[in-house]
């Protein structure tokens, strides 16, 4: 069974190309059974989405045709699924961008977030690309779909997503309670990343960025001390038990490795430019290192809704601009800017 939102057209965020993002009117969406539609009310402009409007590409997903950005979003069920699952009529929701597909290729199986079956929203991994989640309204399997608890301001929740990448990222790291941690590159995910490790428990957080914004949010959101990323020596005497590297670029690494402490653990949550990168690999040998990859995130959305609920998780202040969906350009530019923005937020319906 198919049910439409009453033949209302959707406001999205379309990227055609490099440097081609439109604000545009597409079809209204149209449920499977197993589908509810959603009301977006925020949605936060990622990484990615800021690859796909400059570059029409992030590393080998290219785009092959227009397609609907976004996969940080919350928002409210105005159509319930009709096969009666998932959440009721009214409900406020956060979303997993994530849906999986079976697969050939081996991955553990409770690392789903490794599976070569998973499509995403928002990226044009494969074509027909997965349409992303900026628009007014959109339809969504209800197994993405995560109740809101009461009181939880949609603002906040619209980070769930992000915070689930950098809960997921931290945990990689194993224990951190009482341990001194490096995080290197406070933008969003690092900010996010240095808020987690504040509520496990570090005995100190040491921040690292190019620009004295995001540090100021690092130092908002639980960063004990904070240095520039050129102070290399500086960040070298850091000796980190537990180093996060967010920057996504080989001169962040080569800062996490030297910070790290003999027998520490780098955790690698940036994503590097595909292909070939420069890594202080000798350095990581003789110490002993641990280098460990960190990609997405399996169930960590529903441990950073029950943190953000008990008041336990504090993020607030990564969120530093808001925009209508009709100026999303100009809150794309906001966003690509660092020196002057955390987490930037499109706002649909409220």
């Amino acid at each position: 069974m198919l049910i439409d939102s009453e033949g209302q057209a959707s406001i999205a965020v379309v990227a055609h190309g490099a440097d081609d993002l439109r604000v545009e009117e597409i079809p209204a969406p149209v449920a499977q059974s197993h589908e509810a539609i959603i009301n977006v009310a925020f949605g936060g402009v990622c990484g990615s989405d800021l690859h796909y409007w400059k570059h029409g590409a992030v590393g080998e997903s290219i785009l092959r045709a227009p397609m609907v950005l976004g996969h940080e979003v919350v928002g409210t069920v105005s159509h319930a699924a009709s096969d009666g699952s998932g959440p009721t009529e009214g409900t406020r929701v956060a979303v997993h961008p994530a849906s999986w597909e079976p697969s050939d290729i081996r991955f553990p199986t409770d690392r789903p977030n490794l599976s070569a079956g998973i499509s995403y929203l928002g990226s044009a991994a494969r074509f027909p690309h997965c349409e992303g989640a900026f628009a007014s309204q959109v339809a969504l399997k209800t197994s993405m779909l995560r109740p809101l608890p009461d009181g939880l301001d949609l603002r906040t929740a619209a980070l769930i997503e992000p915070a689930s990448v950098a809960w997921h990222a931290v945990s990689r790291s194993g224990e951190v309670a009482g341990k001194r941690v490096l995080v290197i590159g406070s933008g969003p995910i690092g900010t996010l990343a240095i808020a987690v490790a504040n509520r496990a428990g570090a005995a100190e957080i040491v921040a690292v960025d190019v620009h004295d914004f995001p540090l100021s949010i690092a130092t908002a959101v639980g960063a004990t001390r904070t240095l520039r990323a050129d102070d290399t020596d500086a960040i070298a005497s850091v000796d980190a038990d537990i180093v996060i590297e967010s920057s996504g670029n080989h001169r962040g690494l080569a800062s996490a490795i030297r910070g790290a402490t003999r027998g520490g653990t780098v955790v690698m949550v940036g994503l590097l430019p595909s292909g070939e990168q420069p890594v202080l690999a000798s350095l990581a040998i003789t110490r002993e290192l641990t280098l460990v990859g960190s990609f997405r995130f399996n169930d960590e959305i529903d441990l950073v809704i029950d943190a953000l609920a008990d008041g336990s998780l504090n993020i607030d202040s990564v969120v530093t601009h808001s925009f209508p969906v009709t100026d999303a350009l100009h809150a794309f530019k906001v966003a690509a800017d660092p020196s002057t923005s955390g987490k930037v937020l499109l706002e649909f319906s409220q």
